[in-house]
């Protein structure tokens, strides 16, 4: 109960300083983050995208979106299927264009395109970008609290192997709690 607790503590705190950043500072740290992920091999080499599409104060993918879909990427972006219990599913864009507003005023798509289908062999050729609240250096990301991406990774070890966490610099912490059920990213990138 305790670790629920200073998880809901670390999310409000973090979550204030990300929404405190000056446009100047966004600005910095967007340009950056796709400096990073289109300078980054596993981007170069990447046949299958997967990226979040920014919402709020997160940190933005919108560039790189474009970028992947200019390049020819097979890009895919998360759905939150709202049954019983949620999941997430990515789905495939052919531009931001087709994105409508979704889970929590989120943007996401339809959900009338191809879903990425894991195998091994994809996941090789594949890079996911996740958001998080926060992180740290040990590769612990806090999420939002409803699992969303520890659940789609929890079967997909290969794609784990290429999964890229961002943020800005204020959402890197010493250390977060974590539990057996917490998928860490292969990296982090905080700019």
């Amino acid at each position: 109960m305790e670790e629920k607790i200073n998880k809901r503590e670390i999310r409000r705190k973090i979550l204030r300083q990300r929404d405190s950043l000056s446009a100047e500072a966004r600005k910095k740290g967007d340009i950056l983050l796709t400096e990073r992920i289109l300078g980054h091999q596993w981007f170069y080499r990447s046949e299958y995208f997967l990226c979040y599409v920014n919402y709020g104060s997160e940190i933005s993918t919108r560039d790189i979106l474009t970028e992947a879909l200019k390049a020819g990427k097979k890009v895919y972006v998360p759905k939150v299927l709202a049954d019983k219990e949620p999941e997430m599913a990515f789905f495939r864009i052919d531009a931001l264009e087709d994105l409508i507003t979704g889970y929590k005023g989120i943007p996401e798509p339809a959900g009338d395109t191809e879903i990425y289908s894991y195998t091994p062999d994809r996941a090789e050729q594949s890079l996911m970008l996740m958001p998080g609240v926060a992180f740290d250096p040990f590769r612990n990301r806090l999420g939002y609290g409803k699992g969303f991406y520890d659940r789609f990774l929890a079967d997909k070890a290969k794609l784990q192997l290429r999964t890229i966490a961002a943020g800005y610099r204020c959402q890197l912490l010493d250390e977060l709690p974590a539990g057996p059920m917490d998928i860490r990213p292969c990296q982090i990138i905080c700019v």
